[in-house]
């Protein structure tokens, strides 16, 4: 479809992985899932601008976090909405966040999730006069 909104989620814990994923794909959003950081960078690399958001979990396996997925596909991708989903990182959201995204503190509901990314992706488009 050519007007899809493309999602990177970002997540090491395949059952957490494949939930989000359902629940971002019943909410209407086209959805890439990286296992690593490194996997989440390499899909950043090829398709940043084509991307409206990340969802990411801030402890991925490998040897990049999700602080900084987030602030390479800022880089990137300036308007990119950012959803971070942590079971123990909360505390370093406000020095290691990039501004204009939100925090999930797991466990957390889907619909939480897709009301975060939702939210941020709604303030992004312009609105009408």
């Amino acid at each position: 479809m050519e007007n899809e909104i493309r999602i990177l989620l970002a997540e090491d814990e395949q059952v957490i992985a494949l939930t989000l994923e359902d629940a971002l794909v019943d909410g209407g959003y086209a959805v890439s899932v990286a296992s690593t950081g490194e996997d989440a960078l390499s899909r950043l690399a090829v398709g940043a601008a084509e991307l409206s958001g990340l969802i990411t979990d801030i402890r991925l396996g490998g040897t990049m976090d999700g602080w900084e997925i987030a602030r390479m596909a800022r880089q990137a991708n300036p308007t990119i909405a950012v959803v971070y989903m942590t079971g123990d990182s909360a505390a370093d959201y406000s020095a290691q966040g990039v501004p204009d995204s939100l925090i999930l503190q797991k466990p957390f509901a889907s619909a939480q999730m897709l009301t975060a990314i939702s939210t941020l992706l709604n303030k992004a488009v312009p609105q009408p006069e």
